[in-house]
């Protein structure tokens, strides 16, 4: 049973009715609106782009990376290559079609990735936790995430743990090198859009600011700001207005847990 607040006669559910997966994917799917493309990951990303489909965005079309393109699976993709996928798509690409002119063309209004480290300026680490030559973890590398971040017109990343394992002054190893460290590394090469101007967390949002650094935009409920400062491995600034997190409604849980995930593949 959810546990909800009648706020602004809109019904609210209290902390203890939902889970930090749920509200990550209902924080990410309100900060869609008004986008029009989005390459999104499976996991959460997935997860916000479908309540997106069925809230507030009903006409936003979902990428994947596998080529499928305005996808419309019957049930959730387990996995960029399931099959379900293709059933309803409005298009399948072939790889150099997908990143040759959809990405690389500008098309992507929003790239929506996920990483196990990030710095104060959006580089991702997605490739190691620890030295590169022994390291403690090996994770699964890039992928198209470079390619994401360069040519997407602004990229939104989702952590699930704000701490100070995933928030670094200096990461492991960078596989997605932010634009201004793109830039530091190679003044000629041309970069396109804001790279990442959004990550959203189980404590807060963060946003960019006009040098591209990562400051504290919003908390949850009940969360502090010196909380998620003493979770982030860097001096984290803050935006002039700190913003509270409006929880997820009624009919947004509902969503997810009857019509979107019932069977819990990626809700926690």
């Amino acid at each position: 049973m959810i546990t909800a607040i009648q706020t602004d006669n809109t019904t609210t559910a209290t902390p203890a009715a939902y889970t930090a997966s749920e509200l990550l994917t209902v924080v990410s799917c309100r900060l869609l609106q008004g986008k029009r493309r989005v390459f999104a990951g499976i996991g959460l990303p997935t997860l916000a782009v479908a309540l997106a489909q069925k809230s507030s965005s009903p006409d936003i079309e979902q990428v994947y990376e596998s080529g499928v393109c305005g996808a419309h699976p019957p049930r959730l993709p387990e996995t960029i290559a399931d099959a379900s996928l293709a059933t309803g798509a409005e298009a399948i690409l072939t790889m150099p079609v997908l990143f040759g002119y959809v990405l690389q063309g500008g098309w992507i209004d929003v790239g929506f990735l996920g990483a196990a480290q990030i710095d104060r300026f959006g580089s991702l680490n997605t490739s190691v936790i620890g030295p590169w030559e022994e390291p403690i973890v090996r994770l699964p590398g890039s992928g198209g995430a470079v390619e994401v971040m360069s040519n997407s017109h602004e990229v939104f990343v989702v952590l699930r743990r704000h701490n100070l394992t995933s928030f670094v002054n200096e990461l492991d190893f960078c596989t997605s090198p932010s634009l201004r460290a793109a830039r530091l590394a190679a003044p000629k090469v041309p970069t396109r859009g804001l790279g990442v101007s959004t990550v959203i967390t189980d404590l807060g949002v963060l946003k960019a600011d006009n040098t591209g650094e990562l400051c504290l935009a919003s908390v949850h409920e009940g969360v502090t700001v010196e909380q998620v400062q003493a979770a982030t491995g860097w001096p984290l600034k803050l935006m002039e207005h700190i913003t509270v997190t409006a929880a997820p409604t009624a009919e947004e849980l509902r969503l997810l847990r009857e019509d979107i995930d019932p069977t819990r593949v990626y809700l926690r």
